[in-house]
């Protein structure tokens, strides 16, 4: 394994979860454990992940409920759902919250480890299809990495969080931009004065773009934004 992918274990139980991180960093992969739902949002924010297994049945808050919330910060991320139930509802639910996977304790560990080979072998296969560094909008071209908007008469240096929310209006253009999930995914939470940061990076973005009438950035109310290209 040429990359040590990093993976999100929350589950409660700790014996379990010790074994489980130990025989998953046995197999090259690198672990952070956490045991309390409670503290996953956070945890999960402060780093980046190449895939999530949850436990369901957790106490203060569910893996159910943590699942929405990463979502929210990273779409892509694949999730798999470790539980001692098996009713059909909450695997229905699982998968609506967009789980990749389900499995039923107990389980058989290498059966884990193949799904989760396929998981991280099929997620690379979308970074590359997906992982686009320069968009045209335009008159103008964002480049991602240099952090650049540049036209045939200027270059605007953006900051790290104008470039990250310009990205997802270009990866949303044309369509509406959830506010909810800009905010926590960039600012961590969605209350006033977040949402009032945001208005006005937002209006910054305006501005760079303020030369070429047929870029938009338009607030649809309770929705979100979207990033309009006009012919």
């Amino acid at each position: 394994m040429n990359k040590k992918y990093k993976i999100f274990l929350l589950e409660d139980d700790q014996s379990f979860g010790s074994v489980m991180k130990a025989f998953l960093e046995m197999n090259e992969y690198s672990v952070y454990w956490i045991s309390e739902g409670k503290d996953a949002i956070s945890t999960f924010r402060d780093d980046v992940y190449d895939l999530c297994i949850l436990d369901v049945m957790l106490p203060y808050l569910d893996g159910f409920s943590v699942a929405k919330e990463i979502k929210l910060i990273n779409n892509s991320v694949p999730l798999i759902f470790l539980t001692a139930k098996t009713m059909k509802e909450d695997i229905l639910t699982g998968y609506s919250l967009g789980a990749d996977d389900y499995i039923t304790k107990p389980f058989d560990t290498e059966v884990l480890l193949c799904k989760i080979k396929a998981l991280l072998s099929r997620q690379n296969q979308n970074r590359t299809k997906d992982d686009t560094k320069e968009y045209q909008i335009g008159s103008f071209v964002f480049n991602y990495e240099t952090r650049n908007i540049e036209s045939k008469n200027s270059t605007i240096r953006l900051s790290p969080r104008e470039s990250e929310l310009l990205k997802m209006l270009c990866d949303s253009m044309n369509s509406v931009l959830s506010r909810e999930k800009v905010l926590k995914t960039l600012w961590g939470n969605d209350n006033f004065y977040t949402a009032r940061s945001m208005d006005v990076y937002i209006a910054r973005l305006r501005k760079y773009l303020k030369d070429d009438t047929s870029v938009t950035i338009i607030n649809i109310p309770s929705s979100g934004y979207l990033l309009k290209l006009s012919n």
